[in-house]
């Protein structure tokens, strides 16, 4: 049986946390700042987590299941 592959694109995107939970970076925060108001790019910087319901595709792609 050969080695699970991991992909790429997700390995550069998320991160796993100590209990088990997936960060994800806001979308919206490359360009096109200008017309952005100062409290919304603030908020853009920040990590989130993961949607419960994405959670599973995501360890999928990441090779944890």
């Amino acid at each position: 049986m050969p080695k699970m592959k991991t992909n790429s694109g997700a390995k550069k995107r998320f991160d796993v946390t100590g209990t088990g939970k997936i960060k994800r970076k806001h979308a919206f925060k490359s360009h096109i700042l200008t017309k952005k108001t100062i409290k919304r790019k603030r908020n853009l910087t920040k990590t989130a987590m993961v949607a419960q319901s994405d959670e599973s595709r995501i360890k999928k792609l990441l090779g944890m299941k």
